[in-house]
């Protein structure tokens, strides 16, 4: 079967003179049009869901495309747009949530964890057979997910200092109730009966609010990667949304054949995360299959290996290799940025990221295979969740 994929962008908004977040994300909407481009919890983000896409070539256009049109409504206004975690020159100011009912109910029951949501991620949606399948394979490919946080990390500043961190974004959004990594589920009656239990105690007021790191859609017959900082380059959004399909798929054989399941060993998985978030591609991670610690390239690779078969069976081989060495001779976004920061300054570090959210960097050989235009007739949009949802 052709198993598609799409992707939902958040991006903050910025002053552009002086790289400050600013809560103009409406003004930003206002210039645009199509349901694909939605408010966030907080008036500082814009968020964009793309189409369905069978290619990763045609996802690579369609990103590009909305970036290009984002970029045109804020550049007139003063603003600018950049897809990262977290921008160096937040703005704590309670009072900047998005209006409505359910945004407001969240501010006043979650205060300074809702109040410092200024943070952006990038997910991603891959077509499942259905729902059990899906809660199944959710617990196959947990292990695996802390390596595609730290190809993703882009948020190493937080409120004009740096963290230290890879992804600071991933500390802030673990304050959350019911993020982080998800348990083992046999069914997706027993997944659906554990979220009713959730919204039942009071600790979330609906669905939407289940957080994971990878979760099955209620909406759409897909399951959902959750872990990633918004990514400044578009390159590194293709390379994860290739891996995760990848993932998917495999996990999805694997579980087919008898005996394959869930070890219950899930202990380690959030500190796996915490190793990603502070390390990105420039340190150790968590090997998911021996649980010891490995550098960031040698556990990526290994990864690619396991996956070529299936990414030879989508055609994606060649791009998710070029790509993925590319983004290892780079360097995560996080060390990117920060050597920028400590060069020329936090300023020329926002310069950098709108820059690069622009596409405004060197053309890369893998680019060719990333960069057609996207066919008449293509699918529309994944209606996904937003950050509230």
């Amino acid at each position: 079967m052709t198993v598609r994929v799409g992707v939902e962008e958040e991006f903050h908004v910025l002053d552009a003179e002086s790289g400050r977040l600013v809560p103009s994300a409406g003004a930003v909407l206002g210039r645009l049009r199509g349901c694909e481009f939605k408010p966030e919890l907080q008036r500082s983000a814009v968020e964009w869901n793309s189409r369905v896409h069978a290619s990763l070539d045609s996802l690579h256009a369609d990103l590009a495309g909305a970036r290009r049109r984002l970029d045109a409504a804020a550049s007139p206004l003063g603003l600018a747009v950049v897809a990262a975690g977290t921008v160096p020159f937040a703005r704590l100011t309670p009072g900047d949530a998005t209006a409505g009912s359910r945004y407001r109910h969240m501010v006043e029951e979650y205060r300074q964890v809702a109040d410092e949501h200024l943070v952006c991620s990038a997910q991603v949606h891959v077509d499942v057979p259905d729902r059990d399948t899906a809660v199944r394979i959710m617990c196959a490919v947990s292990p695996w997910l802390p390596p595609l946080l730290a190809l993703s990390a882009s948020s190493p500043f937080w409120l004009g200092t740096d963290t230290g961190y890879a992804s600071w974004r991933t500390m802030l959004w673990q304050r959350w109730p019911t993020s982080g990594p998800v348990g083992c589920f046999a069914r997706a009656a027993d997944y659906d009966a554990a979220v009713e239990d959730l919204i039942s105690s009071g600790v979330i007021s609906d669905r939407g609010m289940i957080y994971y790191d990878v979760r099955p859609s209620d909406h759409q017959q897909t399951l959902e990667l959750r872990i990633c900082d918004a990514c400044p380059r578009i390159e590194t959004v293709v390379l994860v949304a290739g891996l995760f399909r990848a993932l998917v798929e495999e996990a999805r054989v694997r579980l087919e054949r008898p005996g394959r399941g869930c070890d219950g060993r899930h202990e380690w998985f959030r500190a796996a995360v915490w190793r990603a978030a502070r390390a990105g591609l420039e340190g150790t991670l968590v090997d998911p299959v021996d649980r010891l610690a490995a550098p960031a390239p040698t556990v990526l690779r290994a990864m690619l290996r396991r996956l070529r078969p299936t990414l030879e069976a989508f055609g994606d081989w060649d791009a998710v290799r070029v790509l993925m060495e590319e983004a290892l001779a780079r360097g995560s976004a996080a060390h990117r940025l920060r050597g920028v920061a400590e060069s020329q300054g936090l300023l020329a570090c926002v310069e950098t990221m709108v820059a690069e959210t622009r596409g405004e960097h060197g053309r890369s050989p893998a680019q060719g295979a990333v960069r057609r235009p996207v066919a008449a007739g293509t699918p529309a949009p994944y209606a996904v969740e937003t950050v509230g949802g």
